[in-house]
């Protein structure tokens, strides 16, 4: 790739490398210049830019990441459409992250342009949280290069992919002495229904015996159906001979493993009656607090073993107890086991669409475009299918004309349908009915149009993949050799704007009114700038 100060009249094809204010307008960096871009440049005086061009062997940011992204990915994770070099892996479920640390480092190691950044290996994520992120720094990088991370991506065992969680049908067994109050019994055990709930597991038994040998067996006898059993002493465990141990072996169960490298939860036990785990605690699981038994049963919840060595492997970050370096982790994974949740991590935003299909084609004379079919299937139809193959989270349909007609089209899709009965006073009324109708928990919406049939899903996602407010891209518009079309994709701060628009115009004005948060994304096809207003543009997209 060669990089530097070039002639502006010489950048047709190279990208930028820095952004550059034009007539009001701003191209941004990654814009890949084209000739009616260098005539602007021309104009405003600009002769020579900071660019990037490719070379013979190069892969483009994108490709490249897409490339390591898909060998890197294992099950329970999907990708993002890669934009400026980036694509995030999310979990498509609750469950146990397992990442490769060896083969994530050599990945890491083979060259500066590539990097692959993970969550901790065995963190508990929640559907849609970024598991891993891998971004290519530079514009491109070479096919040598990309090749080798490929091959050692594949080769891992994978490089990272999510355990979902499975319910477990635990059974608490608690000890007790002369003197332990009931009401500490109690609080362990609601304690304890909130960890497993925060797993998707739950508590099928609670007993309470003497912490005597032989009460604690029969307990044991009685339970061996269970998938997990759980063991509170009234008295802590001090030795392999102590009453849980001699219990679990005098019931056929063996011992495992006693002690751990993590603090608190030193005094952990581990053993086994046939295939089901039977876990002495240490004293501190009567606290909702994270400690080294919350590790163990977040990879038994999500079907992962756990062994002698992966406990003693346990020691670097098993040093829980509060400090001042650190005491956020700890705090959260609190908050999640009383709220009975996962603890929260970074999450891929939660983007939608809104399919605006009320209006009466005038255009098109008798004929309702929408309706209009396209090999067979209608228009809306190939619009709606498109939305719905891409990685929104849902699709919000506003129906005004012919509104029976419109939803039978739609047969068979997951939609929500909203009629604008005011839809004849023009596209704003739609965009108004629209706005109101969007869930609460939605980041940004993409709002498409029914008449464009060519936009495809992979341009949706490339869309939602450009979106990220803090880094000031709040309104992303697609763009098809310089020229901006639809649709655009708006965070929720808009959301207020664009359902006060009055008249029928959409909300293209706000774009220039804050142009200080707009991110053009560049699109291969010209789908994206191809709406079909007449019944010759229908005919010609029909040939």
């Amino acid at each position: 790739m060669k990089f530097g100060e070039i002639p502006t009249k010489q950048a047709i094809g190279a990208i930028l490398a820095h952004s550059v204010q034009v007539a009001g307008a701003r191209f941004r960096k990654g814009r890949v210049l084209s000739a009616e871009d260098i005539g602007a440049l021309s104009e405003a005086g600009i002769d020579r830019v900071m660019a990037a061009r490719l070379e013979a062997g190069d892969v483009d940011e994108d490709t490249a990441a897409t490339r390591i992204a898909r060998a890197a990915m294992g099950d329970g994770l999907s990708a993002t459409a890669a934009f400026t070099g980036r694509v995030n892996l999310l979990a498509e479920t609750a469950g146990i992250a397992v990442v490769d640390a060896a083969a994530l480092e050599a990945i890491n190691l083979v060259h500066e342009s590539i990097t692959i950044a993970t969550v901790d290996d065995f963190e508990a994520v929640r559907p849609r949280q970024i598991v891993a992120t891998i971004k290519i720094i530079p514009f491109a990088t070479s096919e040598e290069t990309v090749a080798q991370c490929e091959s050692l991506a594949r080769a891992a065992t994978p490089l990272v992919e999510v355990q979902p969680l499975q319910e477990r049908r635990a059974v608490f067994v608690q000890t007790t002495l002369p003197g332990l109050k009931q009401s500490v019994l109690d609080k362990s055990s609601a304690v304890m229904q909130a960890r497993l709930a925060a797993l998707g597991s739950r508590l099928v038994a609670e007993e309470r015996c003497p912490h005597e040998i032989e009460a604690l067996r029969k307990q044991l006898e009685h339970h061996r159906s269970a998938d997990l059993i759980l063991i509170a002493g009234a008295s802590a465990i001090t030795d392999r001979r102590d009453v849980i141990p001699a219990a679990i072996e005098a019931s056929g169960g063996v011992i495992d493993h006693f002690g751990m490298p993590v603090d608190p939860g030193n005094l952990l036990l581990m053993g086994r009656l046939g295939d089901v785990p039977v876990i002495g605690l240490p004293g501190c699981v009567r606290s909702p607090k994270l400690n080294g038994f919350d590790w163990v049963l977040q990879r038994l919840c999500a079907g992962i073993p756990v062994g002698r060595e992966d406990i003693m492997r346990m020691g670097v970050g098993g040093l829980l107890k509060d400090i001042p370096s650190r005491p956020l982790p700890r705090a959260e994974i609190t908050r999640a086991a009383e709220r009975g949740s996962a603890p929260a991590g970074p999450q891929a935003p939660r983007i939608g669409a809104l399919v605006l299909a009320a209006g009466q084609s005038r255009r098109m004379g008798k004929t309702n475009k929408l309706l209009a079919e396209i090999d067979g299937v209608p228009m809306i139809r190939r619009v709606c299918d498109a939305v719905a193959h891409s990685q929104s989270t849902g699709i919000v349909v506003v129906t005004g004309h012919e509104p029976d007609r419109v939803v039978a089209a739609l047969d068979g899709l997951t939609v929500q349908r909203i009629h604008n009965p005011d839809y004849a006073e023009g596209l704003s009324t739609s965009l108004q009915a629209g706005i109101a109708a969007l869930p609460a928990d939605w980041d940004g919406v993409v709002i498409c149009l029914g008449d464009m049939p060519r936009v495809r899903s992979d341009e949706i996602d490339r869309l939602i993949a450009a979106f990220n407010p803090v880094e000031g891209r709040a309104v992303c518009v697609p763009t098809h050799r310089g020229k901006r079309g639809n649709p655009v994709l708006w965070a929720r701060a808009f959301f207020e704007e664009i359902g006060s628009v009055m008249g029928d115009v959409g909300a293209r004005h706000l774009i220039g009114a804050n142009a200080e948060a707009v991110c053009e994304v560049e699109m291969a096809s010209d789908g994206v700038v191809t709406d079909i207003d007449t019944p010759d543009a229908l005919d010609q997209l029909r040939a």
